[in-house]
C-alpha cells in the first residue's frame, strides 16, 4: 500500500508546474485504492479564471472519470490547506479524505470556514510540510 508521502510528492509535482507557469504553485492528487484519479495544479493565470484553482481541476477530473459527483472513498492530497471554496466543493463532493502538506493561515478553510466540509471527511494535515511550504515561499520571494 502507498502512503500519505508517497501521493503528496505526486501533488508537489503538480506544484512545480504551476511554479513553472507562473501559477501560485499549489498542486493535487485525487486517489482511490492507491490509484490516482486525477492530477491538478492552479491555473487562474492560464485561464484567466479565479475558480481555477487545483482542487477544482482535481475534483472535476476525477468526477469525470468516476461517473458521477461523489467521490466518497477517494482522498485529495493538496500541498497547502484548501481555501473556503475548494472546501466548499470538496464538501459537495463527499470526500473522504483531505490529505494537505503546508498550512494556510491567511486564507486557509479551517480558520475561516472548518464545517465547510463533508461530516464524515478527515483532515490529515503536515505532510511533507517543510517541502510544501518552501516551494511557497520560494515563489513569493520571486514575486517580490
Amino acid at each position: 500500500m502507498l502512503n500519505d508521502e508517497y501521493f503528496m510528492r505526486q501533488a508537489l509535482a503538480e506544484a512545480r508546474k504551476a511554479f513553472e507557469r507562473d501559477e501560485i504553485p499549489v498542486g493535487t492528487v485525487i486517489v482511490c485504492q492507491d490509484k490516482i484519479l486525477a492530477r491538478g495544479h492552479n491555473l487562474t493565470e492560464t485561464l484567466n479564471d479565479v475558480t481555477a484553482h487545483a482542487e477544482m481541476q482535481a475534483i472535476t477530473a476525477a468526477a469525470g472519470f468516476l461517473g458521477g459527483k461523489y467521490l466518497t472513498d477517494c482522498t485529495i492530497y493538496v500541498t497547502v490547506e484548501p481555501c473556503v471554496m475548494c472546501a466548499g466543493a470538496l464538501g459537495w463532493s463527499q470526500i473522504s479524505r483531505i490529505v494537505y502538506g503546508a498550512p494556510d493561515e491567511k486564507r486557509g478553510f479551517l480558520r475561516f470556514a472548518p464545517q465547510a466540509i463533508h461530516p464524515k471527511t478527515i483532515v490529515t494535515g503536515g505532510v511533507l510540510e517543510v517541502e510544501c511550504a518552501a516551494l511557497m515561499k520560494e515563489f513569493f520571494q520571486k514575486k517580490r
